[in-house]
């Protein structure tokens, strides 16, 4: 056997010495190791000696790639890769191994606190469906990643610091961001800045808070409710009866923070001590307003083109969950929500009272029943009363149009007359709760419970999806009850200071 295989390699050699068979191929030109990002092409184009005739083999992770003389790779995700390139002539095999090893990419991003900030993700125009957004390192939890429609990324953050995003799918992560977030360059302040508009519904607070003058225009009553509603020092203003509202805004980005509360809005809700009913729910006087968000998605400060998503509170839809939905119904209430309502208030035809009314009389603290016509969009009509205790013109002042419409949900009827209770009560009419929603509106809980606080993950765009916004600039406050209350007149909602939570370093739970 020795001997045979001695004359084989004798043989050998004495072909190659006379040109009978070539020298087998030598690679070169190929690295032992690669690093590359996430993205990247890596083209492997070898130096092959004696490449006359050859063939050529490339391998992925033992699966055949190509069989040219060079090769393109290009990862599907991070990771380390082996790459194997093998060249055979008839001289003999030659053989490269190369290790790429596939690094996330690393966006470097610079923002302020309280701005949202969007993201362009290096290796997708848009987000795949499979892929998702992790926070890996952050100095607090006063942050928001959020993606919104077409899958476009927004970040948005209450805490100076760095923070980390990986984009992954499983255990790969395709790309990282690290974001640097600083102070901003002026001091911002965690109540409200500005009062865009201000149209209160007929009411018995209408033309008194804030006060109308005689000549005042549309554009003074907004200036007036914005002295009263900006800043720490803040004064109540009213919406007047249903569908009344204001619409204020911040000087910075409340963020949306994850499992918090975000911002409140004061009203002058309370409960009562004095109701009689056994096992009562909380009640008082308690006149929800309905919430309305917005973000400055075109950055100019105005909540002009911006779209408004509705705070889903806990009767926007219906009332059956409220604790105090069978007594309101037996109490004759109307239970129903309407998610279309369209109410028009007319103008009254007089204004000074046909008689004058006694305290110690109940059935005289109204002075006119027919005062304030009006009529909705689902075959219902009646009147707006005034009554003894506010005897101006309860229809804006500033309003030239002898009518008034406006549009949104209509929430149940809480308020109930309570007076059958109280042995201390010889009539009716005298003694009115009106029950508080579990959450989500403004004057409906004291301004010290924490179901007074706002999640801006209640949000809901317009089909009844949640929005998942990364947090709000601007607020609109509409008024939700159309209800009367005997002497104590309509349910309106007063709206009074606004508060972001983070930036006061108040920390609510939200509701599980």
């Amino acid at each position: 056997m020795l001997l045979l295989t001695g004359f084989l390699t004798l043989l050998i050699s004495s072909c190659k010495e006379e040109g009978i068979l070539p020298n087998p191929p030598v690679i070169s030109g190929i690295e032992a190791e690669y690093t590359i990002i996430e993205g990247e092409t890596l083209l492997l184009k070898p130096t092959v000696e004696n490449s006359e005739n050859a063939t050529y083999r490339w391998l992925l992770d033992g699966e055949e790639v190509g069989n040219r003389s060079e090769y393109t790779f290009l990862a599907s995700g991070t990771g380390e890769y082996i790459v194997v390139l093998t060249v055979t002539n008839k001289g003999g095999t030659d053989e490269k191994r190369a290790t790429i090893t596939v690094e996330a990419q690393t966006q470097g991003l610079k923002t302020s606190v309280y701005t949202i900030l969007p993201l362009e993700l290096s290796a997708y125009k848009t987000v795949p469906e499979n892929l998702k957004l992790t926070v890996t390192q952050s100095p607090s939890e006063l942050y928001k990643v959020s993606m919104s429609e077409g899958k476009k990324v927004l970040f948005v953050a209450a805490t100076v610091g760095t923070y980390t995003l990986e984009l992954s799918a499983g255990e790969v992560v395709f790309e990282t961001i690290q974001i640097e977030v600083e102070e901003t360059p002026s001091k911002l302040s965690p109540y409200i800045a500005k009062v865009f508009d201000y149209m209160p519904a007929p009411g018995q607070f209408v033309n008194k808070y804030p006060d109308y003058a005689e000549g005042d225009t549309h554009q003074d009553m907004v200036r007036k409710a914005g002295e009263w509603l900006i800043g720490e020092d803040a004064f109540m203003i009213t919406l007047g009866g249903w569908g009344g509202y204001v619409i204020f805004g911040f000087d910075h980005t409340i963020v949306n923070v994850k499992g918090k509360r975000d911002f409140r809005i004061r009203g002058n809700a309370s409960g009562s001590n004095d109701n009689k009913r056994p096992d009562t729910p909380f009640g008082g006087s308690c006149e929800p307003g309905i919430i309305m968000v917005a973000y400055d998605k075109n950055k100019n400060g105005k909540p002009d083109d911006d779209e408004w998503y509705e705070i889903k509170g806990s009767g926007n839809f219906s009332a059956k969950d409220e604790p105090w939905y069978t007594i309101a119904k037996e109490n004759g209430n109307d239970v129903n929500v309407h998610r279309d309502y369209e109410m028009t208030y007319y103008r009254p035809i007089r204004e000074e009272p046909e008689t004058n009314a006694e305290p110690d009389n109940p059935e005289a603290f109204t002075t006119i029943k027919n005062y304030i016509r009006w009529e909705d969009n689902k075959n219902n009509s009646g009147y707006k009363s005034k009554n003894v205790y506010h005897k101006q013109s309860y229809y804006p002042g500033w309003i030239k149009e002898d009518k008034m419409t406006f549009k949104g949900i209509r929430l149940a009827e809480n308020g109930v007359d309570e007076s059958k209770f109280d042995p201390d009560i010889s009539a009716g009419g005298v003694y009115f709760v009106l029950y508080g929603y579990q959450y989500g509106y403004v004057d409906n809980k004291p301004n010290m419970d924490d179901d007074s606080a706002i999640d801006i993950d209640w949000a809901i765009d317009k089909n009844g999806n949640p929005a998942n916004l990364p947090g709000i600039d601007f607020v609109k406050v509409y008024n939700g009850v159309n209800q009367e209350c005997g002497w104590i007149g309509e349910t309106s909602t007063e709206v009074e200071r606004g508060e972001d939570l983070h930036m006061l370093g108040i920390g609510i739970e939200t509701i599980k």
